[in-house]
């Protein structure tokens, strides 16, 4: 099995753990996975990822609310959210964050909800969690794999570890 891009980064410690041992439990003893993960790189690099000069990653960001507007018929006013991202040491992770601009009431219709934002209040759209290369052994060991090779370069790594 292949599960490339670091995209296990989107799931919390939880959820990184069940959809492990969701895949081992689908594999037959022996079967490998090669895993792609993002590792733990400076902050400046981190920051600079995801808050790049040219804002793509902070329209990507507001486009969130682009959509609830459209399909939950909510009236964000997404101007007056900016983006921010923030690196969460402790946990390993980069947070990506919504924040309000002005104090604003916002209903969306669809879902019954009716909040109001205070200015500097933030919606926490998204996080990315790195891993550093011990730590992933670890964590696929507990999931029933046992890492066979490993190959990292530029921030990056691939394992490939055998259900045992």
């Amino acid at each position: 099995m292949v599960f490339l891009g670091s995209n296990i980064g989107n799931f919390d410690p939880p959820g990184t753990g069940a959809l492990l041992r969701s895949v081992r439990e689908a594999l037959a003893r022996g079967d490998g996975l090669l895993l792609g993960t993002d590792l733990v790189k400076p902050e400046s690099e981190l920051l600079l990822a995801y808050d790049d000069p040219l804002g793509v990653t902070a329209a990507f960001n507001r486009n969130l609310l682009v959509r609830v507007n459209r399909e939950l018929d909510a009236d964000f006013d997404v101007r007056q959210f900016s983006h921010r991202a923030i690196w969460n040491a402790p946990a390993a992770r980069v947070e990506m964050h919504l924040v309000s601009g002005s104090r604003q009431r916002v209903q969306v219709q669809r879902s019954l909800i009716d909040v109001t934002f205070d200015a500097g209040e933030s919606i926490w759209t998204e996080s990315s969690y790195k891993y550093r290369l011990d730590d992933l052994g670890a964590m696929l060991g507990r999931a029933g794999f046992r890492v066979t090779d490993q190959w990292h370069e530029a921030g990056f790594a691939l394992t490939l570890a055998e259900a045992g």
